[in-house]
C-alpha cells in the first residue's frame, strides 16, 4: 500500500487579503470589520462558545490558521439563533461559512447523564446556561442558509465529527441520521480539521465549486466518488455464527502474540480483496456500511457498523465508508494525516492574544480561567478507552510539539499574561504522559488496526520512553520567573509505572498536593469493557507516587475517580467498588455516571447490548444498565457515606443476599439506623467529582476536543 503524503500545512501561497495584516482579535461585529478596513469577510466562523483568542479554543485555532493563509476571518460567537438577524452581522462571506457547536457537543454541554438540564455552561460569559441551541450545528447551519444559501457551508468540530454517521443519540433515545443529512451542509470536516479546512479555503478561493471537492481526507459529503469499488462491510465481519478469519480487532491475551502485535509482517488481506468484483487496490476500495434504516432497526447491525467504523480509523490503512440515508449516500473519506512537529509548532505559535474577546473581558469565562495558563504539548491518544471520544476525534497517533516551541510559549505566558504570578497550570493535552511516544515501526503503525496500543497490555512495538518529557519539565521549571509548573492533564498510569523517574518528577515538582487519577473501576468485567488496565496498575503507580512524595517530605494524595453504570457493570461490581472505596478511605462527594456520547464503542454497547470490541460473529452480549433506579443505585453505592443513600443501599444489599454488610462497624458498608431528616432523594450526581474527609473538591469542568464535560484542571476530558 502506498504511503499517503500530506501537503505541508503552511506551504500554500497566501490569499491576496494577507495585505490587511494580523487582527488584534478576529472581528465579531461590522464595526470591528470597519476598524480593520475590511469591506467583507472571506470566511465566517459560527460557534456556540464565547470567543476566546486562545489555542485551546477550536474556533480561535482555526480562525488564526486561516488568517495566516491570508483570509479575512470573522467570528459569530453564540449568535442568537431564534432568528437569522444575528447571522447577518458580518454579512455573507465571500468563500464559505464554517459552523461548529464549539468545544463540546451541545447536548452534552446542556444535559447531564440523567438527562437533566445543567445549570451552567463553562464556555459562556459568567457561566450562563442557555446561550446555544440544542443540536447547535443543525440550527446554526439552517440560519446560515437563510442568510446566504448560495455560500458554501462547511460543518465541523466535536459535534459534527462524532455525528458524521448514523449514531445513537442518548437524549432522544433513538438512532439519528448523520448530521450531514440534517444540516444540509456541503461538507463535513471531522477530526483535526487544519489540513482539510486550509485546502477547502484555497480551492474555493481558486473558484473550484465545493461540489467538486470530494478527495480530501477528514471530510464527508453526500454523494460518491468515481473510481472506487465497494466492499460489503458484512463480508469483513459477518454478524452471526460463521467461520471467522483472523480477527485484527479482538482483545484476547493471545492476540498480543499475533504478528500485528509483535512486529512481524502483518497478515495478508487477500480475503478482503477477493470480495470485490476485481482485485482492486486497497486505495480504491470503499466499504458499504448497513444503511441508516438498517442500523435503526437491527441492534446487531448497529454494533457491526460501530465496529467497522472503529476498524477504519488508522490514517495509514483506513478506507472510505459509505452509508445510505434514504435517497442519499453519506461518503466518509479516511481520517486526516497527523500534523508533523514543525506544523504543530507553527500552529500553536500563531499570534494568539490568549485573552477573551474585549466584549467578554468584563465577565468571567470558567473555561478560560481554567486553561489560560496551560500549554498544549501534544495531541491524540492511543489508549482507545471505549467510552472516550479523543481517539475518534484526534486520532491515536501522538502529535507532539518541539521542546523549543513549548518553552517559548511558557515565556510568552510569563511576559504577556495580565496578573501572571509565576505558575503554569498544565503542560499536557488529552493525556499528561504520551509526549513523543510512537510505534517503533512506521510500517507496522500504518498497517495496525488495533483500537488501543495499551490494552489488554502495552504493545511491544510501542515506545514508552518518558525521558523527553522529564527533560522538558526540568527545562520548563528552570525558566526565569517561573515558580511552579503543575501537571493537570490525566495521567496514563500503566505507562507511567514504566518510568519511575517520571513519577519522581511528577510527585516532587509538579503536583500541588493532590493528583487526579482515573482507574474508572476496580472490577475486571467493567474494566474489560472500558478497555482500561486492571486496578493493579493503579496500585503500582500509587506505591511509587507515595514513595517519592515521602522522599520529598511532602504530604500529597491521589484522587481516583470512577464511572458508575458503565456497560458491563453489574450491581455486584458496583458493590465491590464501594467496598474498595471504604477500605481505602475515599468518600466521593460527586460521582460520574456513564454518559453515552455519540459514536463511542461503549455507546454502541449501551444501545445494542452487544460488544463491538469483539467480532460480531460471536454476538457477545453485554450487561447494560438503562433503568433509572439501577443507575441511581450504582451512583448511590459510590456515595455509600451519604445517609440519604442508605435506604436504597440497604434494600439492594438485602436483594443481593449481602445483609452482612449492614451494621455499625467499620467492616460494614452502611448502618442499620437512619439519622433524622435523611433518607430522601440524594442529589449531587451531575458529574465531575470531589472528596470529603480532608480531600479536595474538584471544581467546574472543561473540555478541549472530546465534546464531554471535563474535570477541573484539564484541557480535555477522557470521556
Amino acid at each position: 500500500m502506498t504511503a499517503a503524503v500530506a501537503k505541508p500545512l503552511f506551504s500554500y501561497r497566501p490569499y491576496w487579503a494577507k495585505r490587511f495584516g494580523i487582527a488584534p482579535f478576529l472581528p465579531t461585529t461590522r464595526a470591528e470589520m470597519d476598524e480593520l478596513g475590511w469591506d467583507s469577510c472571506d470566511i465566517v466562523l459560527v460557534t456556540g462558545d464565547a470567543y476566546v483568542d486562545h489555542p485551546s479554543f477550536g474556533m480561535a485555532l482555526i480562525g488564526r490558521l486561516l488568517e495566516s493563509h491570508g483570509f479575512r476571518v470573522g467570528i459569530l460567537d453564540q449568535p442568537d439563533w431564534r432568528s437569522a438577524e444575528a447571522f447577518r452581522e458580518l454579512g455573507a462571506p465571500n468563500l464559505m461559512w464554517g459552523v461548529t457547536a464549539g468545544n463540546m457537543d451541545s447536548m452534552v454541554n446542556r444535559y447531564t447523564s440523567d438527562r437533566r438540564v445543567r445549570s451552567d455552561d463553562a464556555y459562556s460569559p459568567d457561566g450562563a446556561a442557555g446561550l446555544r441551541p440544542d443540536r447547535s450545528v443543525i440550527v446554526y447551519a439552517q440560519r446560515c442558509r437563510e442568510v446566504a444559501p448560495e455560500v458554501p457551508l462547511v460543518i465541523g468540530g466535536i459535534e459534527a465529527s462524532l455525528r458524521r454517521i448514523a449514531h445513537y443519540d442518548y437524549w432522544s433515545d433513538k438512532v439519528r441520521r448523520s448530521v450531514l443529512v440534517d444540516s444540509h451542509a456541503d461538507l463535513l470536516v471531522f477530526g483535526n480539521a487544519e489540513r482539510a479546512i486550509v485546502e477547502i479555503a484555497h480551492r474555493l478561493a481558486a473558484r473550484e465549486p465545493i461540489a467538486q471537492i470530494r478527495d480530501l481526507r477528514g471530510t464527508a459529503f453526500l454523494g460518491a466518488r468515481d473510481g472506487f469499488s465497494e466492499i460489503d462491510s458484512t463480508t469483513l465481519d459477518t454478524p452471526g455464527p460463521v467461520a471467522p478469519p483472523p480477527d485484527p480487532y479482538a482483545m484476547e491475551a493471545e492476540r498480543q502474540q499475533a504478528p500485528c502485535a509483535t512486529g512481524e509482517q502483518a497478515p495478508a488481506e487477500a480475503p478482503l480483496i477477493q470480495l470485490t468484483p476485481k482485485k482492486a487496490r486497497r486505495e480504491t476500495q470503499a466499504i458499504r456500511m448497513p444503511s441508516f434504516e438498517q442500523v435503526s432497526a437491527d441492534p446487531v447491525l448497529y454494533a457491526h457498523a460501530s465496529r467497522i467504523l472503529h476498524l477504519e480509523q488508522n490514517p495509514g490503512n483506513a478506507r472510505p465508508l459509505v452509508q445510505r440515508h434514504g435517497k442519499h449516500d453519506v461518503w466518509i473519506n479516511p481520517p486526516p494525516l497527523p500534523l508533523t512537529t514543525p506544523e504543530m509548532d507553527a500552529l500553536y505559535e500563531l499570534p494568539f492574544s490568549r485573552l477573551p474577546h474585549p466584549k467578554h473581558q468584563p465577565t468571567k469565562l470558567p473555561a478560560y480561567e481554567m486553561i489560560k495558563l496551560s500549554v498544549t504539548i501534544l495531541r491524540g491518544c492511543f489508549g482507545g478507552c471505549s467510552f472516550c471520544s479523543i481517539t475518534e476525534h484526534e486520532g491515536r497517533v501522538i502529535q507532539s510539539r518541539s521542546e523549543k516551541s513549548i518553552l517559548h510559549e511558557i515565556e510568552k505566558i510569563r511576559d504577556t499574561t495580565p496578573g501572571f504570578t509565576g505558575n503554569i497550570s498544565d503542560l499536557g493535552g488529552p493525556t499528561a504522559n504520551m509526549y513523543r511516544m510512537a510505534c517503533k515501526s512506521r510500517e507496522i503503525e500504518a498497517a495496525c488496526r488495533k483500537p488501543s496500543c495499551v490494552f489488554p497490555g502495552i504493545c511491544d512495538n510501542l515506545g514508552t520512553d518518558h525521558g523527553p518529557l522529564v527533560q522538558l519539565y526540568k527545562k520548563a521549571r528552570a525558566i526565569p520567573g517561573i515558580k511552579r509548573i503543575f501537571i493537570a492533564s490525566g495521567v496514563r498510569y500503566d505507562l507511567a509505572v514504566r518510568s519511575p523517574e517520571w513519577i519522581r518528577e511528577l510527585a516532587q515538582h509538579h503536583t500541588g498536593g493532590y493528583l487526579k487519577i482515573a482507574p474508572e473501576h476496580t472490577e475486571d468485567e467493567p474494566l474489560r469493557h472500558m478497555m482500561k488496565p486492571g486496578i493493579g496498575a493503579y496500585d503500582r503507580f500509587k506505591e511509587l507516587f507515595d514513595r517519592y512524595t515521602k522522599e520529598a517530605g511532602k504530604e500529597q494524595y491521589l484522587i481516583p475517580y470512577f464511572i458508575a453504570a458503565h456497560p458491563g457493570t453489574t450491581d455486584e461490581d458496583m458493590l465491590n467498588l464501594a467496598l474498595w472505596l471504604k477500605r481505602n478511605g475515599f468518600r466521593p462527594d460527586q460521582v460520574q455516571a456513564f454518559l453515552p456520547s455519540p459514536m463511542a464503542s461503549a455507546t454502541a454497547m449501551y444501545h445494542t447490548g452487544y460488544n463491538p470490541l469483539r467480532s460480531l460473529k460471536a454476538k457477545e452480549r453485554v450487561h447494560v444498565v438503562k433503568d433509572l433506579e439501577t443507575r441511581r443505585l450504582h451512583k448511590a453505592l459510590l456515595r455509600y457515606h451519604d445517609a440519604n443513600n442508605w435506604p436504597m443501599i440497604r434494600d439492594a444489599l438485602k436483594r443481593m443476599g449481602r445483609e452482612d454488610l449492614i451494621g455499625g462497624s467499620k467492616h460494614h458498608l452502611v448502618p442499620p439506623w437512619q439519622p433524622a431528616g435523611t433518607g430522601g432523594k440524594a442529589e449531587g450526581f451531575r458529574g465531575g467529582g470531589s472528596f470529603r474527609g480532608g480531600k479536595p473538591k474538584r471544581g467546574a469542568a472543561l473540555t478541549q476536543h472530546t465534546g464531554l464535560p471535563p474535570r477541573a484542571g484539564t484541557k480535555t476530558k477522557r470521556r
